[in-house]
């Protein structure tokens, strides 16, 4: 839990007195409210007869079903607790995200997060507005396994913290809405979109560490283009002779702009080598190793 400031201490032991709960239990629901963007709570505490849940309005449940006076006990509480939060400078979330991390064995983990003002409940944690200011205030922000991420959807930035570094992405024309990382080594970072799942590693660095990332022209390798030419016959010493004769080398000296006609080229290569795996022509090993070759031009 933050550390309490001053008059957060003295506003816990004012609800302490007034509502007859420990400390102890005063905090824990602080948090609740807190997290539940001052108009509901999750909560799990002995003092509330175990866990429950609390909306703003009186829909109130916890273990102890019937026992209404409990209930009213929590949520004059919780409804107390909302207004001091909205009282101190409290601003709500305006938007959330789920990440989700999956480890190996298939456990999974979920957390929301979003953007909160800072009130006078709390010592302000250095860490809490981490990415860099020029971006202002995110649309909704995250974290899991130790990095952080913060979402501005109008200047269509991301920015990830891993370890001491901050990482800028351009998010382009993605509408992220979510995030899940793979656990253990090479683990990958992907996120949703509009468009699916889509690696992180797909989008442009802007910066890292406050240090403009220079966009370096893409150095595009020579590519496979297809010709009309007639097939040649197909003979031991060259196995790969149907294709040489329908696939020449050039090097591209065009825009990067070009480079999807480029790609099509590589793909149809890949479907014609198929074709010749399956009549047999060429072995498992030989077309995995050319479209491996292939693929490495893109």
């Amino acid at each position: 839990m933050p550390e309490l400031t001053q008059e957060g201490q003295r506003i816990v032991s004012d609800l302490a007195q007034r509502h007859g709960f420990s400390h102890d239990a005063i905090q824990h629901m602080v948090m609740a409210v807190l997290n539940g963007n001052g108009q509901m709570a999750q909560f799990s505490h002995q003092e509330f007869a175990g866990s429950g849940q609390w909306m703003r309005g009186g829909m109130i449940m916890i273990g102890d079903m019937f026992n209404n006076y409990l209930k009213g006990r929590i949520d004059s509480l919780c409804s107390d607790i909302s207004n001091i939060l909205n009282q101190n400078g409290f601003q709500p979330i305006m938007g959330s995200f789920q990440s989700q991390t999956q480890s190996g064995s298939g456990n999974q983990q979920q957390a929301a997060g979003g953007t909160r003002g800072n009130n006078s409940l709390f010592v302000p944690d250095p860490e809490q507005n981490w990415w860099p200011q020029e971006l202002g205030s995110p649309s909704a922000t995250g974290s899991q396994n130790q990095i952080k991420y913060a979402y501005f959807a109008y200047p269509r930035r991301l920015a990830v913290k891993t370890g001491a570094s901050i990482w800028v992405y351009d998010t382009q024309d993605h509408q992220i809405g979510g995030f899940s990382q793979q656990q253990g080594s090479g683990g990958s970072i992907t996120f949703s979109s509009q468009y699916g799942t889509v690696n992180l590693a797909s989008l442009p660095v802007v910066s890292r560490d406050g240090i403009a990332t220079p966009v370096a022209p893409l150095a595009v390798p020579s590519a496979l283009r297809v010709t009309n030419a007639a097939p040649a016959p197909i003979t031991e010493a060259n196995i790969f002779g149907e294709v040489a004769s329908t696939v020449t080398v050039a090097p591209i000296t065009e825009s990067v702009g070009s480079s999807s006609s480029d790609c099509i080229d590589i793909f149809a290569s890949i479907e014609r080598l198929a074709e010749l795996k399956t009549k047999g022509i060429l072995t498992e090993e030989e077309f995995s190793e050319k479209k491996k070759e292939l693929l490495s031009r893109l």
